[in-house]
């Protein structure tokens, strides 16, 4: 783990934290990483986020919680056209 010293800088309305390049190399980040920031009294700690694979995604799947109709009512409007029921 590395250790650098940085300076907060003002940006538009807020606050923004540079990394070097060596920094962003060694975190695996470069321009459009997705992070995730965390803020505690006298601490901020960022971490990448990595989106999930297909296989993570899958296997978080719960059937009970995200399985079933997403409507349960009949078809209504165009939908009912396309099956039939009018």
């Amino acid at each position: 783990m590395a250790t650098s010293s940085a300076q907060i800088s003002t940006w538009g309305n807020g606050l923004a934290l540079r990394l070097t390049k060596p920094m962003a190399k060694a975190a695996g980040v470069s321009d459009g990483s997705p992070v995730r920031v965390t803020v505690e009294p006298g601490r901020i700690v960022i971490e990448t986020e990595v989106e999930p694979t297909l296989d993570q995604m899958l296997a978080a799947f719960d059937p009970k919680k995200h399985g079933g109709e997403a409507m349960a009512d009949r078809p209504v409007g165009k939908e009912a056209f396309a099956h039939g029921d009018t």
